[in-house]
């Protein structure tokens, strides 16, 4: 009867520790990115009577089972349920979710935590900031491709602080102007069309420029680039034939387009040095009225004007001189065992000896979730679930109970045989 006392104690301590995590999940229904956990019993030794025996080869026995008496339950495993839920629109441009593996990275400058939780903000000082002030990890170094001069953020290093403050774009110098459009067949011979378009000095000076094209004869335009009058500007190397077919496409072998145009500015800004090109699929000669469109790759300086973050956790910066650059990247982390992760409160958790170290990277590669921007994921804590596993619980403790009671009922007997 004692033995039944124990295991009735223990199984109400059982009990209470899984209503225990039943109402702390219940309580974080709407904590952003909650992982509920539960908790699972197991029993605790046994006290064996009898050992078991095995047939006996003489006289024809039987084999006999072991007698063993259970001493009551234990907590087997509380487990974080890592498992997927859906999301929250916010249309915030800082608040992000990840679909599928991974957590983000923060820190206290000491520490590095964990955590799904993306409703970040940036402070005063441009840092990107998780509540409570800890720092958003990821790059935000730029480098640029020697082979196309684009700018990109390099994800090789050690992840760090998101900062934003006071970005800036320097002025890029036009070097390269792309002409699409259509000639006018129509037109007599002799005629002229002019088109203006614009360039950039490496100072962010913008300069305008004339392009004109006189028709030589039906199939052939000569084109010539030259300054507006008392501009200043002086322009070399700057004319060529474009020379059509009867189908009116252009006929790129038989045209002749200089490779490089130097346009010297008078602003103190170094020569542009400009390559023309002619989309030989998109510029065209038929009897429709003449269209001209320029497009070139120069613009002036700008600052940082607002920010979107992408599916890849690349921090897009959109500037005032209408251009925009990839200028941050978030670090995501994957571990071999999220369950072996240990909480450590407000949504955070740190690395343990069985969760394994942190695999950290770019969102969308190597088995990391993409990133929803604009929503935060919600708890996984299922209600209906919750309740279920509450009246389950309440039920337990009450038999526990009662295990309890009747065993005291006995003893009480036992007591009352000597009156």
């Amino acid at each position: 009867m004692m033995r039944s006392l124990y295991s009735g104690i223990s199984g109400l301590r059982v009990h209470q520790t899984q209503m225990d995590v039943i109402g702390n999940n219940i309580a974080n229904v709407n904590t952003v990115a909650f992982k509920a956990s539960r908790v699972t019993f197991q029993e605790i030794l046994n006290q064996t009577i009898k050992n078991a025996s095995g047939p006996s080869q003489v006289g024809g026995r039987g084999g006999t089972n072991p007698q063993q008496i259970g001493l009551g339950v234990s907590v087997g495993t509380i487990d974080v349920l890592h498992t997927s839920t859906g999301v929250q629109r916010t249309d915030r441009a800082t608040d992000l979710a990840i679909d599928g593996e991974g957590f983000f990275m923060v820190s206290d400058g000491e520490n590095v935590y964990y955590t799904r939780a993306g409703n970040f903000d940036i402070d005063v000082n441009g840092d990107l900031v998780y509540p409570g002030g800890l720092k958003v990890l990821g790059w935000n170094t730029l480098v640029t491709d020697p082979t196309t001069g684009q700018q990109y953020v390099d994800t090789t290093g050690t992840p760090g602080p998101i900062n934003l403050l006071n970005l800036s774009m320097p002025a890029k110098a036009t070097d390269t102007i792309k002409f699409e459009g259509n000639l006018d067949a129509s037109l007599a011979v002799g005629e002229t069309v002019q088109y203006s378009f614009a360039v950039f000095d490496s100072l962010g000076n913008e300069h305008k420029l004339n392009i004109v094209f006189q028709k030589n004869n039906p199939n052939n335009w000569r084109w010539r680039i030259e300054a507006p009058t008392g501009s200043g500007i002086n322009v070399t190397g700057s004319q060529g034939t474009l020379q059509f077919d009867e189908n009116g496409k252009l006929d790129m072998d038989s045209s002749t387009i200089p490779t490089d145009i130097t346009i010297n500015p008078n602003t103190g800004a170094a020569q542009i040095n400009l390559k023309i090109e002619f989309d030989g699929t998109k510029f065209t000669q038929y009897a429709n009225s003449t269209t001209v469109n320029a497009t070139a790759n120069g613009y002036t300086s700008g600052i940082l004007n607002s920010i979107s973050i992408d599916s890849e956790g690349r921090v897009i910066g959109y500037y005032t001189n209408g251009q925009s650059r990839e200028d941050a990247v978030l670090a995501i982390a994957t571990f071999t065992n999220p369950a072996g992760l240990n909480k450590v409160g407000n949504n955070l958790y740190q690395h343990s000896t069985n969760s394994g170290y942190p695999l950290y990277g770019r969102a969308g590669v190597g088995g990391r979730g993409t990133i929803i921007a604009g929503a935060l994921e919600m708890s996984n804590v299922d209600l209906a679930k919750e309740f279920t596993d509450m009246i389950v619980a309440q039920r337990g403790f009450q038999a526990n109970s009662r295990i309890i009671t009747v065993a005291d009922e006995m003893l009480q007997e036992l007591v009352n045989l000597k009156r």
